[in-house]
Formats: structure tokens, C-alpha cells, sequence
């Protein structure tokens, strides 16, 4: 899988190194929009087997390695999850509604609980949400602040196998300070504003 043959630590390492930078561009951000961004980009760039794509059965004949990032925030009637701080979707996709039960994004916003999809294929329940491309590896971390879902962090692959166990524990880091950074910027005014 997407953990095997890599090197932990330089994940790791690098990691450290994203998360301060994308902290510290965050901390001075004068919008809660750009400061959450900072870290859906981290996790685009970051995270992942970046050799996934070149191993057998990591991408289909047509299809191109790319990956997306961004929060699908639960809108004040908790009936739709909105992309916002996204980085490589279609521009189209831009503040992306979709019903808050969709799909594995719906299944967080049910159980509240992180989600790992290694590779897509193995789950047929798997509903493509982007509008260009069916994902082929894809993590899916909640925002939980005082016992309540704000949203969740989703990053995904075109690659199988793209994201491992160690990827998804970072994930979720990433998504623990983007909950911080949302509440204390007044997030919930923003989504409720859209």
C-alpha cells in the first residue's frame, strides 16, 4: 500500500516543515478563507506517495496524476457541505454544493470520523464528486470543535495507493489546525454568509 517502500521519517520531516510555513502564512492571513487555505495547500503538496502514479495499477490508460484540496464546510442547515480554500479543482467547481450526506463526504459528516480510501476501486460505493475526474486515492478529515462538525478536509489523488496510514494521521493535523484557525477567525459567519 501507499506506506510500504517510503520513507516515514522524511514524511515526517517534511511535513514539520509545510505545517510551519503554512502556519505562519496563516497566523498573518487577514481572512479565515486564506488562512484555512494555507493548509489545504499543505496538504495538496505534502501528502502522499508522489511515485504512486508510476507504480502498476496507479492509473487507468488516460488518466493523469493531479491532486486536489480543500474543506467542504457544513452549511448553517447542516443540508449541504460548500468547498471552499481549494486548491486544483476545476474552476467550475468553485463554492461546490453538494448534499451533506453525499457520498464518503457524507459518511464523515455522519460519524464524524476520519476516513482513509487507499484506493477507490475497493469501495464501490465510491461517488465521484469532482467534476473532471473520478479519484483514485482520497482522505477525508473532520473538523470537530466542543462536539461540533464544522466540516472536513479532503484530499485526494488520481493515483491509487497515493495516501497510506502515516498520510492520513498528518491529515488530520492539518485538519485540527484548520478548526482552530476557522473558530478563532469567526468561520461560521463566513460559510453562513455564502
Amino acid at each position: 500500500m501507499a506506506d510500504k517502500d517510503r520513507d516515514i521519517g522524511a514524511l515526517h520531516t517534511t511535513m514539520v516543515k509545510a505545517f510551519n510555513m503554512a502556519m505562519a502564512k496563516a497566523l498573518s492571513a487577514t481572512a479565515v478563507e486564506d488562512a484555512i487555505s494555507q493548509l489545504s495547500a499543505a496538504a495538496r503538496t505534502t501528502l502522499g506517495d508522489a511515485t504512486a502514479h508510476e507504480r502498476p495499477g496507479g492509473l487507468k490508460p488516460g488518466e493523469r496524476q493531479f491532486t486536489v484540496s480543500g474543506f467542504f464546510m457544513l452549511s448553517p442547515d447542516g443540508a449541504e457541505s460548500i468547498l471552499v480554500a481549494e486548491h486544483g479543482f476545476p474552476s467550475n467547481q468553485r463554492r461546490l454544493r453538494i448534499p451533506a450526506d453525499l457520498g464518503h463526504p457524507g459518511e464523515v459528516v455522519r460519524t464524524q470520523r476520519g476516513l482513509l480510501l487507499q484506493n477507490t476501486d475497493d469501495h464501490a460505493d465510491f461517488q465521484q464528486i469532482l467534476s473532471t475526474a473520478r479519484m483514485g486515492s482520497a482522505m477525508y478529515s473532520p473538523m470537530i470543535w466542543q462536539s461540533r462538525y464544522l466540516g472536513q478536509l479532503i484530499t485526494a489523488s488520481q493515483a491509487r495507493n497515493t495516501y497510506g496510514l502515516e498520510d492520513h494521521m498528518l491529515h488530520m493535523s492539518l485538519a485540527l489546525a484548520a478548526t482552530s484557525l476557522f473558530v478563532a477567525a469567526d468561520g461560521p459567519a463566513f460559510i453562513a454568509a455564502l
